[in-house]
């Protein structure tokens, strides 16, 4: 983080948080996977503004500016206001992370035999929803265009060419290093693992979003999934039918890092960016920095 110094105990990519309330402390040790400490959301946005705010940007020459963008900048905007979203946990401490990682999964091409890979999006808290989709597009156009494999793909190829009981072996070890931080930063600048929110899209696949998992193997707080939008009668306060967009959404949540309190107030912050999405047309007044 901006101003601070590293300290013994922060790790390569996070600041080890040291005034932590003692239920906290205890948590990390009683939850000790990724796995058993997830909580699930599900839940809808009206997207009515946002369609809106997207029909404008692409008039201005923003190609393909859609709600995953938005949903990416809703969480920019809100990770610079509420900077404990971007926390993790790793070797039963909590850590405030250096920076905002989204992760994306992404098909080179939307056929059944086009390969899957993953690529990591580095964006400031000061970023604006334009900022977040030029450098978005800047990264998948590069993976979609390019013949060559991402630097993940070609760590992941490698491993994969092990023996079974060294790939085995491979994988505990690296969990072991990254346990106590000390993984190579070379690795954690392309694992999917790590990072500070995974975020995928059901809708270009027609179908509900799905309840993901968190990876019991790096450090991925939270994981977003999307859906396709649809579209809902309701009765107005005037007794008139009235339509309305939704877009439906999950989220799978680490709880270790804040409580249940300060996700729903997150979760209320995003859904106020999908009303009025100009907001994040421009850089934040000021951007909230985590306890030490």
């Amino acid at each position: 983080m901006k101003g601070k110094k590293k300290r013994f105990g922060d790790r390569k990519d996070g600041r080890l948080l040291r005034t932590r309330e003692p239920m906290s402390v205890v948590e990390t040790f009683i939850l000790v996977d990724r796995t058993g400490a997830t909580n699930y959301i599900q839940d809808k946005v009206e997207i009515t503004k946002a369609e809106e705010y997207i029909k404008r940007k692409r008039k201005e020459g923003l190609n393909g500016f859609g709600l995953m963008h938005l949903m990416v900048a809703a969480y920019v905007r809100v990770a610079s206001q509420m900077p404990a979203v971007n926390r993790f946990v790793s070797g039963q401490r909590v850590y405030a992370r250096n920076r905002i990682e989204v992760n994306i999964d992404i098909k080179k091409a939307m056929t059944l035999e086009a390969p899957n890979t993953c690529v990591k999006i580095i964006l400031s808290p000061e970023d604006t929803a334009e900022e977040v989709y030029r450098k978005m597009k800047e990264v998948i156009d590069g993976e979609k265009g390019g013949g060559a494999d991402s630097d993940f793909d070609s760590v992941a190829g490698a491993f994969a060419k092990f023996p079974k009981l060294f790939f085995k072996f491979s994988i505990w070890f690296l969990k072991l290093l990254d346990y106590f931080g000390w993984l190579p930063k070379s690795l954690l600048e392309v694992s999917p693992f790590h990072g500070s929110f995974f975020i995928t899209s059901m809708g270009s696949l027609g179908i509900p979003p799905i309840f993901h998992h968190l990876y019991s193997f790096g450090n991925v707080p939270v994981f977003c999934a999307i859906g396709p939008k649809r579209t809902e009668y309701e009765i107005g306060r005037d007794g008139n039918i009235v339509k309305k967009k939704y877009m439906d959404y999950t989220f799978s949540t680490d709880e270790r890092i804040v409580d249940g309190y300060y996700y729903a107030t997150a979760f209320r912050m995003m859904k106020l960016c999908f009303s009025d999405p100009d907001k994040l047309d421009v850089p934040p007044e000021k951007v909230v920095e985590d306890i030490d």
